[in-house]
């Protein structure tokens, strides 16, 4: 049993279950339960917090459909942990044409602390000229260079964010986050729109400046709904494909 102090249960207007989903994020946020910790049982959650083990079966249920617990039948519950292969098949979209999921390499370019730019700042909840770390990298299917990328994340929040710059980089970034700092990426948003290739992506990818680009503005959010990195993917699409699955939110819940 967790001996984290817990914070008196007030009944509010939302389903129980919801309530008590949001009482268990907020301690995973808080880092009660870090990721990869077992959490107490169905039975000593009800008790902490007052209600049947049929609400608690169902918040946790709630959670999984999230991908911030794993439960595994006669383990137990545990807080999700990012490894590569789940953060790529769960974040990374680019396809082949067929459907087959890709596992690119990448490489790093530059890296550097720089002050916020206005639109920077507004995506990543900040003040306009907030220390960033900046990340430029390219990423390869095979030896074929696809995807140019730009990554920001705020110094208040990863203080140190050391990569190697000459050697290719084996750890997804979510990985590191969570390996090296303690945060858990739990949710994206996405926007997407055709850019044509300035000059630096141009010489990257190998393709005649303003050749037709996919680009990806991606938010990425920690388990407390706090912005953590802003990424701009510019994507060569001409042999691989961007998909995503909808999945209805109620059934999602069912």
């Amino acid at each position: 049993m967790n001996d984290h102090p817990t914070a008196p249960f007030k009944p509010e207007l939302r389903p129980l279950y919801a309530q008590i989903q949001s009482l268990i994020t907020t301690r995973i946020a808080e880092g009660a339960w870090k990721p990869g910790d077992l959490l107490p049982t169905e039975h000593e959650l009800a008790a902490e917090y007052g209600v049947s083990q049929g609400t608690v079966r169902k918040a946790l249920i709630a959670l999984e459909g999230e991908k911030l617990i794993v439960r595994r039948q006669g383990v137990g519950t545990y807080v999700a942990r990012h490894a590569r292969d789940t953060v790529l098949f769960r974040f990374f979209r680019i396809v082949t044409p067929e459907g087959t999921r890709l596992s690119p390499k990448s490489r790093l370019i530059a890296q550097g602390i720089r002050p916020a730019t206005a639109e920077e700042a507004r995506q990543l909840a900040l003040s306009e000229g907030e220390p960033l770390h900046a990340v430029t990298r390219v990423r390869t299917f095979g030896d074929t260079p696809s995807i140019y990328e730009f990554v920001v994340v705020p110094a208040a929040i990863i203080p140190v964010l050391d990569l190697p710059t000459t050697e290719e980089m084996s750890e997804e970034m979510y990985v590191i986050y969570q390996e090296r700092h303690g945060i858990l990426i739990t949710r994206v948003q996405e926007r997407l729109q055709a850019i044509a290739a300035g000059q630096e992506e141009a010489e990257a990818l190998g393709l005649p400046e303003g050749s037709p680009l996919l680009e990806i503005v991606r938010v990425a959010f920690d388990v407390s709904g706090r912005p953590v990195e802003l990424r701009i993917s510019r994507c060569d699409t001409r042999e691989n494909r961007y998909s995503a699955d909808i999945i209805d939110a109620d059934d999602a819940r069912a």
